[in-house]
């Protein structure tokens, strides 16, 4: 089970999205209000999660969407129902978030735990490359594909990744460039990757993070002019990643996804490397229990008591993703907070309390898409 809030802000964002597409501006309004109010809240209870940069992009573009739609449905209303032309921007957002950028998420492979082997892949593909790029006389990797079940650290990572390297990180989402109006989207497109060459261009190692990328390059059942526009525009824009004067630009498109077998073939192939961020084992269950309790306890009002059972906690929750634990974490300690105001009385955190958590949060993970994971990797895994 995903964290409630951000589940339906996301519930909503994807409706939004959905609607303005189709064209049904009402019920887009109506769903980016509705996502825009539940993200402020997230930001407004967790000031330091590393996504509030993320947060609050997407309360501006979506906000700036809600301008639009309400300008058009007053031109609408004003012209009488009658067709009108309304000139507006669609250019997605190109942030470039520098190393001292106060957007950027303060993250490291530190602050990562465990994923050994995700991170030495990264090291090998995108940080060594960066750090000795004379050793590599034949060039590197340009594009690295993160996949994997949802709420696995796909995101915080690739964070992590851009300040290991002290890259510049561009980050983007496949979903916003493909909400944009057709004929607009692979302008956005060509536009990313511009505004990336010319970073790159003053020598400075670049990582373009693309979340959802399968909402981007995905096999549409029928696709449309815009969208074939769209995925042709990237395959010419990663190709020229390789060209003569390109090639020795330290520039690299970090994708992430949860659903690898949407994604064309061909833009399987881009990705060089393909390495999957799997849902925790058991030991890495444990290690997460920890890390995340002994970030309650520096806060330093409540404590965790005596009693609780590190490896129990890993073995009731099997197909649990990291970002379930973090939420079955903090539901607990937000049932001791409950009592507080209740009693006026802060106790520790206990065993029993997890376990009462647990019967109320269920994992977000089963065998079934694991093995869809298993099955694609198969044919494409390329770590």
């Amino acid at each position: 089970m995903y964290d409630p809030l951000e589940e339906r802000a996301r519930l909503y964002a994807k409706r939004a999205v959905m609607a303005d597409r189709a064209g049904n501006y009402d019920e887009a309004l109506d769903n980016y209000k509705r996502a825009i109010e539940l993200f402020q809240h997230i930001v407004r209870l967790r000031a330091d999660t590393p996504f509030r940069g993320v947060y609050t992009d997407l309360i501006n573009k979506y906000s700036v969407r809600i301008r639009q739609l309400e300008r058009m449905a007053q031109a609408l209303s004003s012209a009488g129902g009658r067709e009108v032309q309304v000139v507006q921007s669609n250019d997605v957002n190109v942030e470039v978030l520098d190393l001292d950028s106060p957007n950027r998420p303060k993250v490291t492979f530190n602050d990562v735990v465990g994923l050994n082997e995700v991170k030495r892949s990264l090291k090998r593909s995108v940080i060594y490359p960066i750090k000795a790029p004379d050793l590599y006389a034949l060039g590197w990797p340009k594009g690295v594909m993160l996949y994997g079940p949802p709420g696995c650290g796909k995101t915080f990572i690739a964070a992590a990744l851009a300040n290991e390297a002290g890259a510049v990180l561009i980050k983007v989402s496949g979903a916003d460039i493909m909400s944009k109006w057709l004929g607009e989207a692979e302008k956005n497109v060509a536009r990313i990757f511009r505004k990336a060459r010319e970073v790159a261009s003053e020598g400075r190692p670049v990582i373009v993070f693309i979340d959802e990328v399968d909402g981007l390059l995905r096999i549409y059942s029928s696709e449309v002019g815009g969208e074939a526009r769209v995925k042709n525009q990237f395959l010419t824009e990663m190709d020229g990643l390789y060209d003569k004067g390109g090639g020795r630009q330290l520039l690299f498109i970090v994708g992430a996804t949860n659903k690898p077998w949407l994604l064309d073939v061909g833009f399987i192939r881009r990705f060089q490397k393909r390495i999957y961020v799997p849902p925790p084992d058991k030991e890495l269950r444990t290690e997460l229990f920890k890390h995340f309790i002994k970030k309650v306890e520096e806060g330093g009002a409540v404590k965790a008591g005596g009693n609780i059972n590190y490896d129990k906690l890993a073995e009731l929750t099997e197909n649990y993703s990291s970002h379930d634990i973090e939420v079955v974490v903090m539901e607990t300690l937000n049932r001791v907070i409950e009592e507080y105001f209740e009693s006026n009385r802060v106790r520790e955190i206990t065993m029993e309390d997890f376990e009462e958590t647990l019967k109320e949060i269920k994992p977000s993970i089963d065998e079934i898409l694991i093995s869809k994971y298993r099955e694609w990797a198969k044919n494409y895994a390329s770590e």
